[in-house]
């Protein structure tokens, strides 16, 4: 089978998306399991080079059919933005336009086939917009350059697939967001995703909300008038779906592989169950786009960029997710086409 092509973005210049996918890309393996290439900054990418010490060569390219794809050698798209003298660690307009056009190459790469998949490197909110980024991150990024309405996010971890029904909101605001038809939605939107990935008869757990899933109303009772009728509306048309389960246990459950995967209802009642398994190994994959997106899921550490002693394994975890669900990319683009 041919190798994936990888675009990977360097992220924020001045975090350590630079040297972590420095790290990653100079590997072996990285050649050995697909064709990488890193998009940014060719300044910035020798730099993190010269910080890690790795025996490494920079080509930079012009356009992804320029790229060798050789042991030893980083192939990037070089975008001619941030110089590779930025201080590290620091909110910089130049680093976010620079990390923003870095998505921007990679995606439209990606929508004209030239890549498989993009995995991307940690990006700053501040600097993005401080760029003029009006986006909260990442995936609305992606969602308004591939016209895509659907997207939304799955952890993998430990083959796990764990979907969020609510993201970036507050507590309370994703509360209010517990409604039938919102968890029915994103029932379906995630058993939509579990098919695209390979699950073709998948198993999906939903997370209760409130402690031991309500005791039958005393806790609460977003079980009773949103969770559980969303559930059975979806097992009605044929879905195997089960819930709402307790959320001190779902994941467990998951992770001993009695689900596919589990719905959890806010941004960290899923993401503090999959980070205490593996913080490295946790991986961020973009659905509901017409392209394949995995990331790392953490943040651009400025506090230790430039130091040489930044963590790769995320990227390392989001690189090989990328190369293991490369295969699926066309179902993404019949499953979510966008506009």
């Amino acid at each position: 089978m041919t190798k994936p092509v990888l675009a990977v973005t360097l992220g924020d210049p001045v975090g350590i998306g630079p040297e972590i996918t420095a790290k990653t890309l100079a590997a072996p393996e990285a050649t050995d399991t697909a064709r990488p290439l890193a998009v940014g900054d060719a300044p910035v990418l020798r730099r993190a080079i010269d910080v890690l010490g790795l025996d490494a060569k920079v080509n930079a390219v012009k356009s992804v059919a320029e790229a060798k794809f050789e042991p030893g050698t980083i192939d990037i798209l070089d975008l001619g933005i941030a110089p590779g003298d930025l201080p590290w660690g620091e909110v910089n307009a130049t680093a976010g336009q620079a990390a923003v056009a870095a998505i921007e190459q990679a995606t439209k790469a990606a929508l004209r086939g030239e890549v498989d998949a993009v995995v991307t490197a940690p990006i700053n909110k501040e600097s993005i917009w401080a760029a003029g980024s009006k986006h909260l991150g990442h995936t609305e990024m992606l969602g308004e350059l591939t016209g895509s309405d659907r997207f939304n996010t799955m952890f993998w971890v430990r083959g796990l697939r764990i979907f969020f029904a609510t993201r970036h909101l507050s507590l309370r605001e994703a509360v209010e967001q517990i409604t039938k038809p919102n968890i029915e939605h994103a029932i379906r939107e995630a058993y939509t995703a579990l098919r695209v990935f390979g699950n073709d008869s998948p198993k999906l757990a939903v997370a209760a909300l409130n402690p031991h899933g309500g005791e039958g109303g005393k806790f609460g009772d977003e079980e009773i008038v949103a969770i559980a009728p969303a559930v059975e509306a979806a097992k009605a048309d044929g879905l195997d779906v089960y819930g709402p389960i307790p959320a001190d246990s779902v994941f467990h459950q998951g992770l001993e592989g009695r689900y596919d995967g589990v719905l959890s209802l806010y941004h960290d009642q899923g993401h503090i169950a999959s980070k205490t398994v593996d913080f490295h190994g946790t991986v961020s994959v973009t659905v509901g786009l017409p392209i394949l997106r995995t990331s790392v899921d953490h943040g651009t550490a400025f506090d230790i960029a430039g130091t040489g002693r930044a963590e790769h394994g995320t990227m390392v975890a989001a690189f090989r997710a990328a190369v293991d669900l490369a295969p699926y990319a066309p179902r993404l683009r019949e499953a979510y086409p966008g506009r």
